[in-house]
């Protein structure tokens, strides 16, 4: 299965090729606009909805139809797994082409890309209508809204947080929740653990792996409310020269290298293995999702473990709102069923099973008694919903899914080099540039 542990570690060459001009034209001719706000719509449909989903989490998407279709008789979705890296490219001709599916299942982060084509159908009124509406995750619907209008509604969460060896940190004397104040203290903590022997790091990262570091690197700096790109579409600029947060994110991963605190191992590290010195027992503080860390591991290596919010340098708390939206596009031909069978996916019912499949529910009242009980490890970021958050640009993974990119090149420069100044000067260049191309 290609799982977003994999994805997370590949290039997006070719969501990439689209971005700006290559995506402008290909999605050029604007398809007429479904009527959302007709009677009845999202309400006893008929015929087929077709489906496409992210290759990365079909498994989830195959149990959620056969669920669906076998709870009606009226109504039948028809799935089509489409390959994380070719989902871009593929739902692009299909606009071009003016065929398009009746719902996408779209990885939040290029949400935007399609919003800003006008290729998705405006929801903002059948969201209002849910009772549950207040309790979607906020950081997915803010990477579908533009201009106070929502283009997409959340479908599933995948959130990175630190993870604590809480068997280690008795023997270190560490306590995660002192630990997550400041940077400072972390890498007091890191020091600590560092101790326990030449078999036991204090840390670990995929620093070879663009998408998965920025998804376990990028909330610290989020975590003291800035960001490494400024500005809104179209106007955004990098945010990373003068930026205090970034600079002192440079600074910890540099000392963590230079002090031998994290594994040799991390400067090739691209996530194809990723998680698994963790699951070992051999480091402290692991930056992770709940797939890497529960879902491949057993019940025992669960009882040892702790989460926490990644946290900035004075303290603060984030977390990477990664997952998944739906979106109608534009020139749907049963926008009606394909609404109905967001509504499913969005009850209680099915989002309580999320973690099951390695995710996370989008509905913060999904965290019940019952829920915590099942999956004590999944409920922090449904406790703390609000504090996750993914950057909304059009330019996403030209700046942090290639390896050529300019996230990737500062950060390896910066920490494994010595030369942050430098490593920060040339960034900033590269942001402006891929960001100013991609808003052309």
């Amino acid at each position: 299965m290609f799982t977003r542990r994999k994805f997370l570690g590949v290039s997006a060459a070719a969501a990439a090729g689209l971005t700006g001009a290559g995506l402008t034209s290909s999605c050029s001719s604007v398809l007429p606009a479904p009527d959302v706000q007709a009677a009845g719509f999202g309400q006893d449909a008929t015929g087929t909805v077709q489906v496409w989903c992210r290759a990365a989490t079909q498994s989830g998407l195959t149990d959620l139809v056969k669920k669906f279709n076998a709870s009606q008789d009226r109504l039948t979705v028809e799935l089509t797994p489409v390959l994380d890296a070719q989902y871009v490219t593929k739902l692009a001709t299909a606009i071009r082409g003016r065929s398009v599916p009746d719902l996408v299942d779209i990885d939040d982060i290029n949400s935007m890309l399609f919003i800003y084509r006008d290729a998705f159908t405006d929801l903002t009124e059948p969201l209002a209508a849910l009772d549950f509406r207040e309790k979607l995750s906020p950081g997915h619907l803010r990477l579908a809204t533009k201009d106070d209008r929502v283009y997409g509604v959340p479908y599933l969460a995948d959130n990175s947080m630190f993870w604590f060896n809480t068997e280690l940190c008795d023997r270190a004397d560490v306590d995660p929740d002192q630990a997550v104040k400041s940077f400072g203290s972390l890498l007091d903590a890191a020091r600590k653990f560092r101790k326990l022997g030449d078999d036991i790091y204090a840390w670990s990262f995929p620093a070879n792996s663009p998408g998965a570091l920025g998804f376990v690197v990028q909330p610290m700096v989020w975590a003291a409310d800035t960001d490494l790109i400024q500005g809104t579409i179209p106007d955004q600029s990098g945010h990373i020269v003068g930026n205090d947060a970034v600079t002192q994110m440079l600074e910890l991963h540099r000392q963590l290298w230079v002090d031998g605190l994290v594994p040799r191992a991390n400067f090739s590290d691209d996530a194809s293995r990723w998680g698994s010195d963790f699951r070992a027992g051999k480091i402290g503080i692991f930056p992770s999702n709940y797939s890497v860390v529960v879902s491949a591991s057993d019940k025992a290596f669960h009882e040892k473990v702790t989460p926490r919010l990644l946290s900035g340098p004075d303290g603060g708390a984030a977390f990477f709102d990664g997952g998944d939206n739906m979106c109608i596009p534009r020139g749907a031909r049963n926008a009606s069923g394909a609404w109905e069978f967001v509504r499913f996916a969005l009850d209680l019912p099915q989002q309580i099973d999320l973690p099951a499949g390695g995710y996370t529910p989008v509905r913060s009242d999904a965290r019940s008694p019952e829920f915590a009980e099942k999956y004590p490890l999944a409920t922090l970021p449904l406790e703390r919903i609000q504090e996750g958050y993914a950057p909304t640009t059009l330019s996403y993974n030209l700046l942090y899914n290639q390896p050529d990119g300019p996230w990737l090149q500062m950060f390896r420069r910066a920490v494994f080099d010595g030369e942050l100044e430098a490593a920060m000067k040339e960034a900033q260049q590269n942001y402006d540039r891929i960001l100013r191309q991609g808003q052309a």
